[in-house]
């Protein structure tokens, strides 16, 4: 008790001045409408920025959740298509589906290759397709254990077997190199009929896409020198500038199918 006494004593001006700034601040307050006015406003303005940043990180984490959501949704409803659902896809055999997202994408290169944040340990092997929503993105060909590479459409050394949707005519298609947005379709016999803006699909000739995966339209098409075959310019539906989320997918009974080569 006697402590608080001589603390008193000794901040006595102290407490006096700071009792007088906050009384004459209270007689201002109740006296001045206006003074109140603005002290309230800037009060409500403070209050109202705190809220509206807290608000907008609240707001960024729920944006997060909720592209995440929509990524597992997409991937549900693509597992749906390829193994069970439209005759557009092949469901003859069973693909497991694992999303990723890019982190490195080139395609100003000859050889463009795609750096995926999912390796071994979520699953992902070589030699596994790698499609978006859009269609077929390229090829797995090197892991490690939490990343993988995949051999981009956009690379002249990769070759795929694809089809006229509307015809069921087979060709092979590739890179010529030069841009981003095109790839050519070569081998189809002259005999196939191809309109401009015809879809051109994975031909389904392989253990690594399913028949039937979206690959591009048709923009032109002309004979080639040989005048046996068509070589086909394709528009592709992905843009392959800007590729984010990505689905690679695995024949789960490759190595059923390998053995009987064997």
């Amino acid at each position: 008790m006697k402590q608080i006494i001589y603390f008193f004593l000794r901040n006595k001006n102290l407490l006096l001045f700071l009792f007088l700034f906050l009384f004459s601040i209270f007689i201002n307050f109740k006296s001045n409408s206006y003074t109140s006015s603005k002290i309230i406003n800037s009060g409500n303005e403070f209050v109202g920025y705190i809220y509206n940043h807290i608000s907008g990180i609240k707001n960024y984490f729920n944006l997060i959740e909720k592209n995440k959501k929509i990524v597992d949704e997409n991937k549900f409803l693509r597992d749906l298509i390829i193994n069970h659902k439209l005759d557009s896809i092949d469901n003859s055999v069973d693909y497991k589906i694992t999303s990723g997202n890019v982190i490195k994408n080139s395609y100003s290169l000859t050889r463009n290759y795609i750096t995926l944040n999912v390796g071994e340990n979520q699953g992902v092997n070589e030699d596994l397709g790698v499609i978006s929503s859009n269609g077929v993105i390229g090829i797995i060909d090197k892991i490690s254990s939490n990343f993988s590479r995949a051999i981009s459409i956009l690379n002249t050394n990769l070759n795929l077997n694809a089809k006229l949707k509307s015809s069921n005519h087979f060709g092979t298609l590739g890179w010529d190199g030069q841009n981003p947005y095109y790839v050519q379709l070569k081998d189809v016999p002259k005999q196939a009929i191809v309109k401009i803006g015809d879809t051109v699909t994975t031909g389904g000739n392989s253990l690594i896409f399913p028949k039937g995966i979206l690959i591009g339209s048709v923009e032109s098409f002309k004979i080639d020198n040989s005048q046996n075959y068509l070589d086909i310019e394709i528009r592709l539906f992905n843009d392959m500038t800007s590729i984010n989320h990505v689905y690679i997918i695995e024949n789960k009974k490759i190595d059923e199918i390998k053995s009987l080569d064997e």
